[in-house]
């Protein structure tokens, strides 16, 4: 089910639903993802309330929610997208399509979100697109951000440890810091077999921020908060080179949210050439609390296996 109304001051927002969960999509801005969690229920994705309701000007704002970037960080990642984006219907998928980015600093890109929910269940497929509509070509990798609400914690899995022998000289994967990375910082919970990172809205470390990525070969990434559990994939290119030295799956928090960052590979795109990266999200209840490796293990990974299947 597709509908428009007005959320939180903007007019044109619209709700994709079915009886089990419930997205809501500005086209005012953006486009954002505001809102995903199950009907009635709360939000599980962190809303900007300062940026609620605002259109245009020339300053970027994060609104909240889920949204496209281009990697590398660099000033066109926070092109201000302020302005109405186009909404159209594609079966049983909403396209949400912003203008281009024509003005500083910009260069020529144009971003689109495709939101197909299911009839039953929990799970959506976003298809992230970049057209390049310059008339030079450039380099670059989508990037997802889903920025989390407060009081969480994110999950990564690392590639299976095994003992060192001679099949088993080289590097699996890799870990991509930032300057502010801080792993004597307590957010970070660094097991065995995953990589957590906890929300804290007064965090006692040396930076406010923390942020870290790493080349996950297993292409799933998980957020839990007080018994729900969101899992989000993508699909992981072997051979591809992504951005950061080699991160497809990054997270990120500040005092006020937490975020959950998958990336696809590094193209050269060309006039007119066109980048899409899709990811597949659900979201259960009733999971059990815990916070080590055992408990990723019992009460987290069952879920994520369950996904496996229907993401194919």
């Amino acid at each position: 089910m597709l509908d428009r109304f007005s959320y939180r001051g903007w007019d044109n927002a619209y709700r994709l639903s079915n009886s089990v969960v419930e997205l809501v999509v500005t086209a005012d801005v953006g486009p954002r993802i505001l809102f995903y969690g199950f009907r009635n229920g709360e939000n599980l994705l962190h809303e900007v309330e300062e940026d609620a309701g605002k259109t245009g000007g020339s300053e970027f704002r994060l609104y909240g929610g889920h949204r496209l970037w281009v990697s590398p960080e660099v000033e066109r990642t926070y092109y201000p997208d302020n302005t109405p984006v186009a909404v159209s219907q594609h079966g049983n998928a909403t396209r949400f399509t912003a203008q281009r980015e024509e003005l500083p600093p910009g260069t020529n890109l144009r971003k689109e979100l495709e939101i197909e929910l299911a009839s039953t269940g929990s799970q959506v497929r976003i298809t992230h697109r970049v057209r390049n509509d310059d008339q030079r070509s450039t380099t670059l990798a989508p990037w997802s951000p889903t920025m989390m609400g407060a009081g969480g914690r994110v999950i990564l899995p690392l590639s299976p440890r095994i003992a060192m022998d001679k099949d088993h000289y080289l590097p699996v994967g890799v870990f991509g810091i930032w300057s502010y990375t801080d792993f004597a910082d307590p957010r970070w919970v660094l097991g065995t077999a995953y990589i957590q990172l906890r929300h804290l809205a007064n965090p006692q470390g040396r930076f406010k921020e923390q942020m870290g990525g790493i080349y996950n070969s297993a292409g799933w990434g998980a957020y839990f908060r007080e018994g729900h559990l969101f899992i989000k994939r993508a699909a992981v290119i072997s051979g591809a080179q992504y951005p950061d030295f080699g991160c497809n799956f990054e997270v990120f928090t500040n005092p006020d949210f937490i975020e959950l960052e998958t990336l696809g590979p590094l193209f050269e795109l060309p006039p007119g050439g066109m980048v899409e990266h899709a990811e597949h999200w659900w979201l259960f209840a009733d999971v059990p609390s815990g916070e080590n490796d055992a408990w990723i293990d019992s009460a987290v990974v069952p879920l994520v296996e369950r996904t496996a299947v229907s993401s194919e």
